[in-house]
């Protein structure tokens, strides 16, 4: 049998990275630059007032307080927005908002608070000093200035600096596209009515909530029977649009694996030393993309995703820490395991104690323990029991 950490560098070897393109910032979130941002412009780009309140001459009311107040004739009033430039006379006041340009001559803003808000005479209640609450331009960015790196994730503070500097799109590393493809006669899709022998589908809703929580694109999620024709009608259907393909079921030694009777000249079907999954596949469909086949049973298919498929996907599209977390911690019961295969057992995660508890029953169909589940022990393949207070290592769901 292939051993994990094989079929993890066969699987890692088929995905990679599509080529950089532009999208519109609006689309961005999330994704990873894939050049620097230098900023073509200035931010602010002009000096502006950080308060509504009144532009002034520093000087002119030096020696204003609220027993003493300053009078002086407001001679403008400056709207955020407003574009003509404008000169302030000294001994004089423009009103002004926040964001309005400074007119040429004012050295401070005295804040409406300090006045008695008033747009013919204002009164100015307190003094300013030279530069009060003036933002100038190009404090916080200076133009020409690289202010996003490539490789750096796109949060949704950087999309605001860009949109602030004026750029509509970003070169970005794109999403991968995957498809989705679950098999079974047997299976139908929820919300229609169970046949005697009929089970709901439940795979491709998992593996797709997966992919798209690894930051992927779902192209689509078709489910197919265990026909080699509608399989295959369903493959060519969506090949073109997907970057990788990932199927569900069909792979292991039955009377009816549609995916190894559809696929077997190009995916290497093989068996991995791990519980649960071991029926796994991967190849390249001829012309087209890699495809990375997975046991149907639904444990053993989102544990194969997180084992197999998880770190590389996110590798490719340059997102940060692509791999979950790892850490050990102390078991607090004894567990048993079969030797000579990987289990990764379901588990519930103490981050504060530094303790783990399996979780659940280890078959590949307990789905309900693995939906509670917030971590998975990875017990390797000379380990056939572990007493409790033994330290294991834990992948970290949460």
């Amino acid at each position: 049998m292939r051993t994990v950490e094989e079929h993890q560098r066969v699987v890692a070897g088929l995905i990679g990275a599509r080529a950089p393109m532009r999208v519109p910032i609006a689309e961005a979130l999330g994704l990873v630059l894939a050049e620097d941002v230098v900023a073509p412009l200035s931010l602010p780009g002009f000096d502006n007032s950080a308060m509504d309140g009144y532009a002034v001459v520093a000087e002119d009311v030096a020696s204003a307080s609220a027993e003493h107040p300053v009078l002086l004739p407001v001679a403008e009033d400056i709207p955020a927005g407003r574009t003509d430039a404008l000169t302030l006379k000294p001994g004089t006041a423009h009103r002004i908002m926040t964001g309005a340009m400074l007119p040429t001559g004012a050295t401070a803003v005295v804040p409406v608070e300090a006045t008695n808000g008033a747009t013919d005479t204002v009164e100015i209640r307190a003094s300013a000093r030279p530069t009060q609450h003036i933002r100038r331009a190009g404090e916080d960015v200076s133009a020409g200035t690289t202010v996003l790196r490539a490789g750096q994730a796109l949060t949704p503070a950087a999309l605001g600096l860009a949109a602030a500097l004026g750029l509509g799109e970003l070169t970005v590393v794109p999403r991968q596209r995957v498809l989705v493809m679950s098999t079974g006669t047997e299976l139908v899709a929820p919300g229609t009515p169970l046949a005697p022998g009929q089970i709901y589908e439940s795979n491709a809703v998992m593996l797709a909530a997966a992919l798209r929580d690894a930051g992927a694109e779902v192209v689509a999620a078709p489910m197919t029977g265990d026909d080699v024709d509608s399989f295959r009608a369903a493959l060519a259907e969506h090949t073109g649009d997907a970057d990788l393909i990932i199927t569900t079921g069909g792979v292991s030694a039955g009377a009816y694996e549609v995916v190894k009777d559809s696929l077997g000249g190009s995916v290497d079907f093989v068996k991995v030393a791990m519980q649960p999954g071991m029926p796994q596949g991967a190849g390249r469909i001829p012309g087209g993309p890699p495809i990375i086949t997975l046991p149907g049973n639904p444990v053993s298919a989102l544990v194969s995703f997180e084992v197999f498929i998880r770190a590389p996907l996110r590798a490719a599209m340059g997102l940060p820490h692509p791999d979950r977390p790892r850490r050990t911690a102390v078991l607090t019961e004894d567990l048993t395991s079969p030797r000579g295969k990987r289990q990764f057992r379901r588990g519930v995660l103490d981050a504060d104690a530094g303790t783990v508890t399996s979780y659940g029953p280890p078959a590949s169909h307990h789905l309900r323990w693995l939906a509670s589940a917030n971590c998975l022990l990875e017990i390797d393949e000379d380990v056939d029991a572990l007493p409790a207070g033994s330290q294991v290592r834990v992948w970290d769901l949460g």
